[in-house]
């Protein structure tokens, strides 16, 4: 009865290949069967080959025993897995780069300064500088706008009286206010420098004396250390 068993279950297995096949197409003489996927990598069908309309997508390679023994990648999926192997390649450089930055400017500070009082030092001197510039153009914006102020009456009182100013007299107030405008502007950008110069410093003292002290972390700043003068 076992025996029986046996046989009866072993042509079960036969008619169900048998079926399998039939439907998929002819094996090879080696037993090897490819079944091709479909996007949601779903199983759609196999047989000894790979259908012309199918030959993009995704197979797994199965032997006569119905054990899978290879896989390959559909051509959507391989074009995916290339742009993020190079999205991760782009990613690692620039993290190369970073940090051989970083160690580089690490090793300029501590080249450049011999204590932190001379970061200060440098410091105060760059700041000198600026306010220096500051002051001169502070005294243009004055003149200047001294010349829009008074352009500006000359146009007032002119359309005060009901008339309406000369081309020459508008083109003389447009060129007051661009002018006056434009020094306004850099004494703001003057500002600016300066703020951003406050910090680029007290970023190098923080970093300077991290490394004096062993400690290795991330500096809060990637701009170039400032070389003394």
């Amino acid at each position: 009865m076992r025996d029986l068993n046996l046989r009866s279950l072993a042509l079960l297995g036969a008619i169900a290949v048998a079926s399998v096949l039939s439907l998929s197409g002819p094996v090879s003489a080696q037993g090897k069967i490819v079944c091709w996927k479909d996007k949601a990598g779903k199983v759609i069908g196999c047989g000894d080959k790979v259908p012309p309309e199918f030959q993009g997508s995704a197979t797994k390679e199965l032997d006569s025993r119905g054990v899978t023994r290879k896989n390959t990648e559909s051509v959507e999926e391989g074009n995916q897995r290339r742009i993020r192997e190079q999205e991760a390649a782009k990613i690692k450089t620039e993290e190369d780069r970073k940090l051989l930055d970083l160690k580089r400017q690490d090793t300029a500070l501590l080249e450049t300064y011999s204590n932190e009082k001379e970061i200060d030092l440098k410091r105060d001197r760059d700041l000198q500088v600026i306010d220096l510039q500051m002051e001169q153009i502070a005294s243009s914006l004055k003149a200047s706008t001294q010349r829009y102020n008074e352009v500006k009456a000359r146009v007032d009182g002119v359309e005060k009286n009901n008339k309406t100013p000369s081309p020459t007299l508008k083109d003389e107030l447009a060129r007051a206010t661009s002018n006056k405008q434009r020094i306004e502007q850099n004494l703001q950008a003057k500002q600016k420098e300066k703020e951003d110069l406050r910090q680029r410093f007290a970023d190098y003292k923080r970093r300077y004396h991290e490394l004096r002290s062993g400690v290795t972390p991330v500096p809060p700043s990637q701009a170039p250390v400032a070389v003394k003068k």
